[in-house]
């Protein structure tokens, strides 16, 4: 069998998490690993699937195809599959697309190291990772699952309830990150704010963060994938305080519409979702939020549509996203709503809620023009260095366009940088 595996990773930055450390360990066992999707070196490929919403699954679908046609062709020599999507539908995929070679669910993607002939998966080793970003930051998992029971999420049949990693382990993996490079940290999990109800009986997420903020080499902490309802105000003092939390908060709200909030069976209201905004923002002065939206769900009217955009122009979130509502497989709303809102007004909807969110976006981009911020640098593209501040998340927030003079700017440093022009969503810059 060939000495080269191709991993790709669909999905969420939780499912590269996976990933990363599937890779290590193959590492370990005389493998060499690439993680780049625009080449193929035809000996093993790994899909970590994922199986949220259709349309992701979909693209991973389309993906153990094309790599299943290749295998076909004798232009692959094995075809492992994993993740969620493998996780969900595991007997119809093994129906379906023979090809695999072996298919693999959510935690037992372990295996692949023995089924290539090798040894077991080193639980000692079980934080180390090849970092697919770029080595200045990394997304850091603290927990799988989830405990909630929103009417149209599949997650929790996915990933099953709400497991906390350890605070020590999590501890331990950002200093071994810290020792080789990383400076900012991306704190995922399916539902944040519920860290360490399970371990420790109490949420946990202010003490953690704060112990993970002490740690030397941390440079910045951002937090996603927050819920709501009975959000841990402890949170808000480490932000407002300290240096290296960011002032950046997202949190899923879905709706704003009373009716549809219960439809989704959210555990929230519009007045306790507007007040807990209101406080976040008096007691972080400054902090920037993200929110996602969805629209199209079973049962929004025009009224309901309406409260969605009323709501939105009022809160005028930094950051959303937004999409519209697929019915899932033994969902609650699966099995107990029919979806008849029609598709082109389901988009029409969407284009117009993101259409309001680009103008608010604008405007708020627009009001940074000559103020100086904190930036670290990605990379360069052409003729300019692409940074982000504290303010900008990678992958789904916007960037700092800086011109390219005389100075060399470092990948993975910090300069200050006064913006000098904005549009919808990135800023552009010059050097202090």
């Amino acid at each position: 069998m060939g000495r080269c595996v191709d991993i790709f990773t669909m999905g969420c930055s939780k499912n590269l998490v996976d990933s990363e450390k599937l890779m290590y360990q193959l590492q370990q066992n005389g493998f060499r690993v690439f993680h780049d999707p625009r080449r193929i070196h035809h000996d093993v490929a790994v899909v970590n699937t994922c199986g949220f919403i259709s349309d992701a699954q979909e693209e991973s679908i389309e993906m153990i195809l094309s790599l299943a046609n290749l295998k076909s062709k004798g232009k692959l020599r094995k075809l492992f599959v994993m993740g969620c999507l493998s996780e969900r539908f595991m007997a119809d995929l093994n129906k379906e697309i023979p090809e695999v070679d072996r298919y693999y669910g959510k935690f037992n993607w372990m295996g692949i190291i023995n089924d290539l002939g090798k040894e077991a998966f080193a639980d000692n080793l079980a934080n180390n990772r090849i970092l697919t970003t770029p080595s200045h930051y990394a997304y850091l998992k603290i927990s799988e699952g989830c405990n909630r029971s929103c009417a149209y999420c599949a997650i929790p049949l996915i990933t099953g309830k709400h497991k906390s990693r350890p605070i020590e382990e999590i501890l331990q993996e950002v200093r071994l990150l810290v020792s080789g490079g990383v400076k900012e940290f991306q704190i995922v999990a399916q539902e944040l704010t519920y860290y360490g109800m399970d371990l420790y009986g109490q949420r946990k997420l202010p003490e953690l963060v704060a112990r993970i903020s002490d740690i030397p080499g941390v440079e910045w902490i951002r937090l996603h994938y927050g819920y709501p309802n009975s959000f841990p105000y402890d949170l808000l003092p480490l932000m407002r305080e300290r240096d290296n939390v960011c002032k950046y908060l997202d949190i899923a709200l879905q709706h704003s519409s009373n009716k549809m909030l219960e439809l989704m069976r959210r555990n929230t209201t519009r007045e306790y979702q507007k007040e807990m905004i209101e406080r976040i923002r008096q007691e972080v002065p400054g902090v920037c939020l993200r929110t996602t939206f969805m629209v199209g769900y079973p049962g929004e009217e025009e009224a309901d549509f309406s409260d969605l955009m009323q709501f939105t122009q009022e809160m005028r979130f930094d950051r959303m996203g937004a999409f519209a509502y697929s019915e899932e497989k033994g969902t609650y709303a699966g099995k107990h709503f029919q979806d008849n809102i029609p598709a082109q007004v389901k988009q029409s909807r969407l284009s117009e809620l993101m259409a309001l969110q680009q103008t608010i976006s604008e405007e708020l981009c627009r009001e940074k023009i000559g103020h100086t911020y904190k930036t670290i640098i990605d990379r360069r593209e052409g003729d300019y260095y692409i940074g982000r501040t504290q303010y900008d998340s990678p992958e789904v927030d916007g960037e700092v366009l800086i011109p390219v003079d005389d100075r060399r700017l470092m990948k993975g440093r910090f300069y200050q940088v006064r913006i000098v022009d904005a549009d919808e969503f990135d800023l552009r810059g010059t050097l202090i």
